[in-house]
């Protein structure tokens, strides 16, 4: 009886232990997972003229990979054609569906939809958030000989993010595209009908000032200051152009005629990466020459999408290869020296890496 009783003494203060040490109020969890899909990548699929988007996931140890993350979590509702970019802010990612006029609004560890913005949108293109507000390009209408003012008419949205709702617009009075944000102002490039870099102060919603950087300027970045866009025109070469901000003057690199078309401009460990066709190049990021010797080439039968998709991070090289736009694509995963890591059969066009971390 005695040794009963002892027992469970003893049991209860093991169990008070063990329950007061998972309760343990220093001990630090921030770095447990927050969802299914934190502490991963999402792929975005664009999709085409009659088949929504969709958005792929792999976890960063390159385990775990679901093809459909948002139909997977959302069911049957739409997500939207022509998936152009995600953007996030605090807990919520932000899905832009070009081809339909809506951005989705989800969790972006749960993937669960919380809200649609289906107001004031026209061609959304990329967005980025500064102080409770996005910021999101609109190509609205694009150029014809009917509609001449389509190369200028587009536009920057501002949406509330606390209400979800775009409360006015930034005319820009050209065309528009990509977008970063640095110190309080937006920077703006498309590639197709614009040469100039444009710059946006964000407080007075108004376009402050635009620098010539050449025709074709699309994907940028900034390091250190300076804003890095990559440049490609027919019938010139193609250039790395580099603006410092402080005082918008410029600098560039130009490519010899052999690596005419050159793209997809990222900066990784203070090496600048680019891409043409299948091949993957890098220099240091203060190099004032191009490097003409690729890392390495991947195998694509693509006509349209070679590289359609292109991120370095993690010590990892990310490529999409758009495919048909009409089957399953191919995203792969290399180290930074050229050697496969994984490969993915994910959804329609791939264009785009986000980093949910």
């Amino acid at each position: 009886m005695k040794l009963t009783r002892l027992f469970l003494v003893a049991l209860s203060v093991s169990l008070f232990v063990s329950c007061s040490n998972d309760d343990a109020p220093n001990e630090d969890h921030s770095n447990d997972p927050k969802g299914v899909y934190d502490n991963g990548i999402f792929i975005l699929n664009e999709g085409n003229f009659t088949d929504g988007g969709s958005v792929s996931f792999i976890s960063d140890d390159l385990n775990t990979f679901t093809k459909d993350v948002y139909n997977t979590v959302n069911g049957s509702d739409f997500v939207g054609k022509y998936l152009q970019n995600i953007f996030f802010d605090g807990d919520k990612a932000y899905i832009i569906a070009g081809g339909s006029n809506v951005i989705n609004v989800v969790n972006r560890y749960t993937f669960k939809l919380e809200a649609k913005i289906e107001t004031g949108l026209i061609t959304p293109r990329y967005g980025v958030v500064k102080d409770g507000k996005a910021y999101v390009t609109n190509a609205n209408t694009y150029w014809s000989k009917t509609n001449p003012a389509g190369n200028t008419d587009d536009f920057i949205a501002v949406i509330n993010l606390a209400t979800n709702k775009v409360e006015s617009t930034i005319a820009l009075n050209t065309t528009a595209n990509h977008i970063e944000i640095y110190n309080s102002k937006l920077y703006v490039t498309e590639p197709f009908n614009n040469d100039k870099l444009l710059v946006v102060n964000p407080t007075t919603n108004k376009l402050e000032t635009s620098v010539a950087i050449g025709r074709g300027a699309d994907t940028m970045e900034i390091k250190d200051g300076i804003l890095y866009t990559i440049r490609s025109a027919s019938g010139e070469r193609s250039e790395i152009v580099k603006v410092k901000l402080s005082d918008n003057s410029i600098s560039k690199i130009t490519f010899p005629e052999s690596l005419d078309g050159v793209r997809n401009l990222d900066i990784y460990n203070n090496k600048i990466y680019y891409t043409l066709e299948t091949a993957v190049y890098s220099i240091d990021y203060t190099a004032t020459s191009a490097s003409t010797t690729p890392i390495f080439q991947y195998s694509s039968t693509s006509e349209y999408g070679k590289m359609y998709g292109f991120a370095v991070k993690d010590d990892k090289i990310f490529i999409a290869d758009g495919g048909d736009f009409a089957s399953s694509s191919k995203a792969y995963i290399y180290n930074l020296s050229g050697s496969l890591l994984k490969e993915l059969t994910v959804g329609l066009g791939p264009n785009g890496f986000y980093f949910n971390d």
